[in-house]
């Protein structure tokens, strides 16, 4: 949040991990369970770049990468996941090619994903292919995706990772499109969720 100021960092959706009393250091956020850790396979490479957008922006930058440059994308989009018509237009095409992360470039709060409902809106874009970031910056959702890839994760490998990580855990119902995930699907979710819920205590 800032260039040189020793409180230059935070934690927009969780707050201090501790303070200082009396010149003693007192940490109240620890995790309570061993984190999880992608395996990375050396021989994969994955480029996923990060593009921000802007109000006026027709999302050319999106093209580019869909065009065989990178492996996956994370949009940066406005507010709650909002991207203007060219450029979500351009999104959507990406997402047709490779995996397309819908985050906030504000850094802090969720993607929604039932509210708005207009050409651009998070409902929109997530209905045509994207996927939401949930609770996870631009920035944390591109290590997250780079991990995944790099690991040889698929589609619906990605998809439960970002449900889950980003704060909305999979809740298979009979019929829906996750009730019949993959054993790694299902290994991956119930590892998260048990790091998570220990956290959590």
């Amino acid at each position: 949040r800032h260039s040189s100021s020793p409180a230059a960092f935070a934690s927009p959706n969780a707050g201090p991990i501790g303070y200082v009393s009396e010149r003693s250091v007192r940490i109240v956020a620890v995790p309570k369970a061993p984190r999880l850790l992608l395996p990375s396979v050396p021989s994969e490479v994955a480029n996923v770049a990060l593009v921000e957008i802007g109000f006026d922006d027709d999302g050319a930058l999106l093209s580019h990468c869909a065009n065989g440059h990178f492996d996956g994308v994370v949009v940066a989009a406005l507010g709650v996941g909002h991207l203007p018509t060219i450029a979500s237009t351009r999104a959507i095409e990406a997402a047709a090619r490779m995996p397309v992360i819908l985050a906030s470039r504000t850094g802090a709060g969720d993607v929604f994903s039932a509210t708005y409902d207009f050409e651009g809106s998070e409902s929109h874009l997530l209905a045509s292919g994207l996927i939401s970031a949930g609770s996870l910056a631009p920035r944390k959702a591109r290590v997250l995706l780079t991990m995944l890839l790099r690991a040889g994760a698929d589609r619906r490998l990605i998809e439960a990772a970002f449900q889950i990580l980003g704060g909305k855990p999979v809740r298979p119902r009979p019929g829906s499109r996750h009730a019949n995930l993959d054993r790694r699907t299902q290994t991956l979710a119930s590892l998260v969720a048990r790091s998570a819920n220990a956290a959590s205590r």
